[in-house]
């Protein structure tokens, strides 16, 4: 992450459990069957997410065994009538309204 000057983070669908399965995964190539696209910046997206973010490191913070990223927004892409995808309890779960 610090050597790229723009991150993309795609907050994925609630139908995209199979993307986030295959991006999860330890060997071969994670994104062999996934649709994404780069931009000028660097940033990977996931097509069909619901959320799009165009992002820096803005900042680093000790956490114990891990390191916190604070990252600035720059732009975003919203698809409003696409609900996230959620994981929770070791499942995929649907947002309560």
């Amino acid at each position: 992450m610090r050597k790229q000057s723009r991150l993309g983070l795609s907050v994925l669908a609630e139908e995209q459990d199979p993307v986030c399965r295959s991006l999860a995964g330890k060997g071969g190539d994670r994104f062999a069957d996934v649709d994404w696209e780069a931009s000028a910046g660097g940033g990977v997206y996931i097509h069909g997410a619901a959320l799009w973010l165009d992002c820096s490191v803005y900042a680093e913070f000790p956490g114990g065994d891990h390191t916190i990223v604070l990252l600035e927004i720059h732009g975003l892409r919203a698809d409003p009538d696409r609900e996230p995808l959620v994981f929770h309890g070791s499942r995929f779960r649907r947002l309560a309204v």
